[in-house]
């Protein structure tokens, strides 16, 4: 369908326990919600559910196994995320720019976090920002800050091939300086982190979020409610920690360290749930984790202890809010699912949605 005036009939769900469900009309006009009516609006459903398009907080459309990504073999992976309902991306880390993509009406709106912060020999091998000397990685979060969409990503720990395990990438006193030097930019940072280890160094430097989050322990939960820390637990993704783990027979320590990880991951993140941490739906989609996968990281939710309304509004309203991003408002992106079914009652109605992605039907 084309990118001419639309019109929706229906009603939004209330999920976050503060509002009622609300019948709505809605018109978009050159890819944007506006006032209406509007006259020869073409009307895409006259009954339904409507929710926000759902956010994937933690994508990756600029990797895949191999590397190599072209911006159209990107547009592709968006396409997948898009058409599965995924119409906000938070892209953390991308070797690829693929800022070309925004002008593409057909893909998800996007926020970037620039490319991954590593060390040399302690990440995936092209991913990122290879750092020799750690003390310049302030210099390096500022340069990705003015790259990004207001976001860094610092790898936090990664195997240390000298240690057999998992290990912190920084100092304490370099996390502090790069995480006070992405602020100074206006810019967020969020961390990858599968262990306990490097978890002190980044809240008590300050970051925003944690990716995985795996290795949290009750102090550390408690930290992270108190000051207001995200986590995007990537539920999928770390069911291949046995699938990791079974690779790296090399470094037994490790490998017995990952599967503990997973064997304790719901627990974990079911506990930062009940610590009020809040906690949004991404799929990590990129690597082991194909695109087009939102749904299933959404109905994983429940699997920590949401029910179904919590865990649509950790893939809807509550990551848009936390990431500055519109909704069903006048002035919004159009970006909206119509669905058959109540989702509150039935997660899986979101598996067969009318798909707006920026005012075009997908």
């Amino acid at each position: 369908m084309t990118s001419g005036a639309l019109h929706v009939r229906g009603r939004v769900p209330g999920v976050d326990g503060a509002s009622d469900d609300r019948d709505v009309e809605l018109w978009a006009v050159g890819g944007r919600i506006v006032d209406g009516p509007v006259a020869d609006a073409q009307t895409v459903a006259d009954t339904g559910w409507i929710v926000p398009g759902l956010v994937d907080a933690h994508n990756h459309v600029g990797i895949a196994p191999g590397l190599g990504v072209t911006i159209e073999r990107a547009r592709g992976f968006a396409s997948a995320d898009a058409k599965a309902g995924a119409l906000l991306i938070r892209e953390v880390g991308s070797p690829l720019d693929t800022h070309p993509l925004d002008a593409d009406p057909r893909s998800p709106q996007f926020i970037r976090a620039g490319r991954h912060i590593a060390r040399p020999k302690r990440y995936l091998r092209g991913y990122g920002v290879d750092l020799d000397d750690p003390d310049h990685l302030p210099d390096e979060v500022r340069r990705q800050a003015r790259d990004g969409d207001g976001w860094v990503k610092i790898v936090g720990d990664w195997i240390d091939r000298e240690v057999g395990d998992l290990a912190p990438l920084w100092t304490d006193r370099q996390l502090a300086d790069a995480v006070a030097a992405a602020h100074d930019e206006g810019a967020r940072v969020t961390a990858h982190v599968f262990g306990t280890d490097a978890l002190p160094g980044l809240l008590d430097a300050g970051v925003d979020c944690i990716e995985h989050g795996t290795g949290l322990t009750d102090d550390l939960i408690a930290i992270m409610a108190a000051r207001g820390v995200g986590l995007v637990p990537t539920l999928i993704q770390v069911d291949n920690f046995p699938g990791i783990a079974d690779g790296a027979d090399r470094f037994p320590t490790y490998q017995a360290h990952m599967r503990a990880l997973y064997d304790g991951a719901r627990d974990v993140f079911s506990a930062a749930r009940e610590a009020g941490v809040a906690i949004f739906a991404g799929t990590d989609a990129g690597g082991f984790v194909e695109h087009g996968r939102i749904v299933d990281e959404v109905v994983a939710l429940q699997g920590i202890g949401f029910d179904a309304a919590g865990a649509l509004a950790a893939a809807t309203d509550r990551p848009r809010a936390w990431l500055g991003a519109g909704a069903l408002a006048v002035g919004d992106r159009a970006d909206f699912l119509v669905l058959r079914e109540d989702p509150r009652i039935d997660l899986e109605t979101l598996r067969d949605p009318v798909v707006v992605c920026g005012g075009i039907v997908l």
